[in-house]
């Protein structure tokens, strides 16, 4: 069963939502992946937000261009975390869509993360998950050590050939 729902309202969005969906499957978790328009099928959207939590999820990823609705939506309807993801968009550079989903009212929150920030949002979603879940601590805490050695062996070879070379 799913843990977790990925939603975005345009297969444009894919690039970015694919990089949540990558770091759930790197760190184990179970999710369903869906194109849903808030705006051109609300009946559709509707059910799927209203089903999500005996669908057996626990957080929703919802990444959102332009009027970006659809997190807010899903935060209105699903009783559970609901975790935005702002769109970098051709018009405003995505500030329309950061400030579309940052700027909720109050008793409707949707943890909002940066402008194309799917990696990080897949990461929140995992914490958010950890909390009740030992064994994905321990895959988060390995996942992070893992980010230090990465930047461990970037300085040493920084410190090797220089910054010229580098």
């Amino acid at each position: 069963m799913a843990r977790v729902g990925i939603v975005m309202g345009s297969d444009s969005d894919m690039p970015v939502m694919a990089k949540a969906a990558e770091i759930l499957d790197r760190l184990g978790i179970d999710y369903e992946m869906r194109i849903i328009s808030a705006h051109r099928e609300p009946d559709t959207f509707f059910e799927y937000a209203k089903s999500a939590e005996e669908r057996g999820y626990k957080v929703i990823i919802a990444g959102a261009g332009k009027a970006a609705h659809l997190p807010g939506m899903c935060a209105a309807l699903f009783p559970m975390p609901v975790i935005g993801i702002p769109m970098k968009t051709s018009d405003l550079g995505g500030v329309d869509s950061l400030y579309s989903i940052v700027q909720m009212p109050s008793g409707i929150p949707v943890a909002t993360v940066a402008i194309n920030g799917g990696a990080n949002a897949g990461l929140l979603a995992a914490k958010i998950l950890a909390t009740s879940d030992p064994e994905l601590l321990v895959r988060l805490k390995e996942y992070s050590r893992e980010l230090a050695v990465q930047v461990e062996e970037k300085d040493a070879k920084l410190q090797e050939v220089g910054y010229k070379e580098y």
